[in-house]
């Protein structure tokens, strides 16, 4: 895949809360509800950032793609856009080979690459790898998973040290930034990474397509305010989404996830953040 920070574009000043979200995930009656629930919070348009992969692992990749398509958001690149816009074999998640989530993302691929026309794989392939806005007097960058890879998993237990490389690929690039916006995961977290005298915000809004794998249905977003960053549930008919998968014969397990609030294998998970449940 191409290099991550090769194709930037700036999102401009944005004025007034911004909404960060990631992963929809084909999941058109999760990204639905968010837009609604960003209009009634007066957020629309290119003040809503989304961090990428669009369409994955639910039952409508080709409506969910035109939905962000036509709403004005701010997008990245994930992997897979990359994989989708130019017709690879694999979703390149950067699973390991033979997790069952890897095993899983066949089911999955194949239908999002069999639904998806040439307008929405086009508008994939222009998606910058990184972007950034101003908000609040403040400089952000926003990217897929990693600067260093775009499918690198950055989870909520990562060292700082881990963060601080991230960063610094960014800074060499692009220049001081006050703040990163990223995804991939799906669990939504935030850290202040000291840079020498500096510190830089790392916030991770988590997905909007599945749920941050706690046992909640509710898939989660988050709001960026002048006070900082405010992590929100998303309520949405996940019973709808799921039957709509196994109407398409997406039967791998997420379609339990969207009703049971985990995924349906954890050997992709650290250790340390597997709570022994599955969908």
């Amino acid at each position: 895949m191409r290099d991550v920070l090769s194709r930037y574009r700036d999102f401009g000043w944005l004025e007034g809360p911004v909404l960060l979200f990631g992963g929809p995930y084909s999941n058109f009656e999760a990204t639905t509800a968010l837009f609604e629930r960003a209009s009634i919070l007066g957020i629309t348009g290119e003040r809503t950032i989304c961090t990428g992969d669009v369409c994955a692992y639910c039952g409508n990749p080709a409506e969910t793609a035109r939905l962000i398509m036509g709403s004005g958001a701010q997008v990245v690149a994930g992997n897979c856009e990359l994989s989708l816009g130019e017709r690879t074999e694999n979703c390149g998640c950067g699973f390991d080979d033979g997790a069952a989530c890897d095993r899983f993302a066949m089911e999955w691929f194949s239908f999002a690459d069999s639904q998806l026309d040439d307008g929405s794989r086009a508008w994939m392939r222009r998606l910058p790898g990184v972007g950034t806005f101003r908000a609040y007097g403040k400089r952000y960058a926003v990217i897929h998973g990693g600067a260093s890879a775009v499918n690198r998993f950055i989870w909520p237990i990562a060292s700082d040290s881990v963060l601080r490389e991230e960063i610094t690929l960014i800074e060499a690039r692009l220049g001081r930034i006050d703040g990163v916006i990223a995804g991939h995961t799906g669990m939504a977290f935030e850290r202040i990474v000291g840079m020498g005298e500096r510190p830089v915000h790392w916030i991770n809004a988590g997905a909007i397509g599945l749920p941050a794998h706690d046992g909640d249905p509710r898939t989660g977003f988050a709001i960026l305010t002048q006070d900082g960053v405010v992590f929100e549930r998303l309520d949405y008919d996940y019973n709808a989404a799921a039957e709509i998968m196994r109407a398409a014969g997406l039967r791998a397990g997420y379609d339990r996830s969207l009703e049971r609030g985990y995924w349906p294998s954890e050997d992709s998970f650290p250790p340390e953040m597997r709570s022994g449940q599955v969908a």
